[in-house]
C-alpha cells in the first residue's frame, strides 16, 4: 500500500523525508527558524530541492554556530563562501543571511522573544487550510504580506511574502498539506 503524499512531492528520498517528517510540523526552536528564514531565502528563483540537496552545505557554512557568530560574517568572509559550489552562489543572498542575523540578534538584545514574535502571528497555532490539491494553495497570503512587512522594518533581506508564506508552510506555522494527504 503506498502512501499518499501531496502532489508535489516526487520519489527523491530527500524530499519525502522533508515532506513526512518537517514540512507543516509546528516548529518552536528558535535556531530551526532562523534557517528555515534563511534557506527559504535562498530558494527564490530556485525549486526547493535545490536548496534541500544543499541544505548540510548550509549548515556546515552557518548553522552550526550560533547567529551571533553568524551576524559578525564579514563580507570577505561571505565571498570565500562563493567558492563552494554546494551552495547557492549568490552573494545577495549569502548577505542576507549575515544581514537576518544581524537583525534577528537586534530584535533579541531589543527584547523580543523570536519563537514567540513568529508565533503570535497565528496565535501560537498552526493553520490548517482546506488544500484539495497543492496548486490550490496561495503564494502568500494577508499576514504574509505583514509578517514581511514587519520583518523588512526590522532589516531582514530575502523576506517577500511568498517567501515568507513559505516559511510559515515549512516551520507548521501553515498547514497546507493536501486534504488527502496522510500527513495533514
Amino acid at each position: 500500500m503506498t502512501t499518499q503524499r501531496c502532489g508535489w512531492c516526487s520519489n527523491d528520498p530527500l524530499y519525502i523525508e522533508y515532506h513526512d517528517h518537517e514540512w507543516g510540523v509546528p516548529n518552536h526552536n528558535e535556531a530551526h527558524l532562523f534557517e528555515m528564514l534563511c534557506l527559504e531565502g535562498q530558494q527564490a528563483g530556485l525549486s526547493w530541492i535545490t536548496v534541500l540537496k544543499k541544505r548540510e552545505n548550509y549548515r556546515e557554512h552557518f548553522f552550526k554556530f550560533p547567529i551571533t557568530k553568524i551576524a559578525q560574517l564579514t563580507d570577505t568572509h561571505l565571498e570565500y563562501k562563493l567558492q563552494d559550489a554546494g551552495i547557492i552562489r549568490h552573494i545577495g543572498k549569502l548577505k542576507a543571511i549575515r544581514d537576518n542575523a544581524i537583525a534577528w540578534q537586534k530584535m533579541k538584545d531589543d527584547g523580543v522573544d523570536m519563537v514567540k514574535w513568529f508565533w503570535d502571528f497565528v496565535d501560537n497555532h498552526a493553520q490548517i487550510n482546506d488544500v484539495p490539491y497543492y496548486k490550490d494553495a496561495p503564494a502568500q497570503t494577508e499576514l504574509s504580506q505583514k509578517i514581511s512587512k514587519s520583518l523588512k522594518k526590522h532589516g531582514f533581506k530575502f523576506v517577500g511574502p511568498t517567501t515568507i508564506y513559505a516559511f510559515m508552510q515549512a516551520v507548521g506555522m501553515i498547514n497546507d498539506h493536501e486534504n488527502h494527504c496522510a500527513f495533514k
